[in-house]
């Protein structure tokens, strides 16, 4: 007796094919149009008068000698000195994770494996904090750090990220560890470990991919972010999307929007690697989420 087929009937294999297809392209092409502008002059990548100049060049050609020119990466990078605004957003991004991280375990496990009632209205003040625009909060903290004269520099734009992060972060992880059987735990501990020993050895080796997948929206955020960081850093400490911001509000000025166009490229590349380099972690992560233990 023949096995049945589980093959896809041609056109529906033909038609997800092609549905996938410009789905790619869509999402894609943005950011590849902008990376190929990226080595062009303003007057090619913005041309009024055919927008295939972008693709051809014919005025970078005249200007450099070159279809293609670093122009717009070295008065973004050297002139404009792009790579400060990077390496205080590595400090903001890797110390907001590594705290938000640290702190949103610790509460999660201890909320997840909590019988209080107070618990469930932890994580709804937690939600409702959440929810609140960026704006809003920061406001608050505007005053007492003038006062304090601490205003404008990372360490306080750096608390302020991990306390808008941190609910989000409780209830991700939380819903991690509920996906734990306690048993796990609880099997540690007659085996002789300590409840933390229990936590990190047997617990956290387990969810690990919960971690990732949290430690990446972390990321995002404080990576990502425009609010905070613009109303709370001066222009000296300022992050990359302010840094960005700043080109995009001087296209009067010959040649400063390529800065914004060459600096959007080099900040989406990052992403795009750290995506790839944990994708089976965010994966599993966001499975485990999804089942309860």
């Amino acid at each position: 007796m023949s096995k049945p087929s589980h093959r896809k009937p041609l056109p529906l294999a033909l038609l997800s094919t092609g549905f996938v297809i410009v789905w790619l392209i869509v999402a894609a092409f943005p950011f590849l149009w902008t990376m190929w502008g990226s080595f062009k002059v303003e007057g090619d990548f913005f041309s009024r008068a055919n927008w295939a100049d972008a693709i051809t060049g014919p005025v970078t050609m005249r200007q450099t000698g070159s279809p293609f020119t670093m122009a717009g990466y070295e008065g973004a990078w050297i002139a404009q000195e792009f790579w400060r605004a990077v390496a205080n957003t590595a400090i903001v991004t890797v110390s907001v994770v590594v705290i938000s991280l640290t702190l949103g375990t610790l509460g999660g496990y201890a909320l997840a494996r909590s019988g209080f009632r107070y618990t469930f209205w932890l994580l709804m003040a937690a939600l409702v904090f959440r929810a609140m625009p960026h704006v809003t909060l920061v406001s608050g903290y505007l005053l007492p750090f003038f006062e304090l004269n601490i205003w404008g520099v990372l360490p306080t734009t750096i608390i302020v990220l991990v306390a808008i992060n941190q609910p989000f972060t409780l209830w991700m992880l939380h819903s991690f560890f509920l996906s734990i059987p306690k048993d796990l735990d609880e099997s540690a501990m007659v085996d002789g470990c300590t409840r933390f020993q229990a936590f990190r050895l047997a617990v956290i080796p387990v969810m690990w991919p919960g971690v990732v997948t949290t430690g990446l929206f972390s990321f995002l955020l404080a990576y990502n972010d425009f609010t905070v960081t613009s109303m709370l850093l001066t222009q000296e400490n300022t992050t990359m999307v302010p840094k960005i911001n700043s080109f995009l509000g001087s296209t009067q000025e010959e040649g400063k929007v390529m800065y914004a166009v060459a600096a959007v490229v080099s900040a989406i590349v990052p992403l795009f690697a750290l995506i790839l380099f944990f994708q089976r972690q965010i994966v599993s992560g966001l499975t485990a989420g999804a089942v309860k233990g």
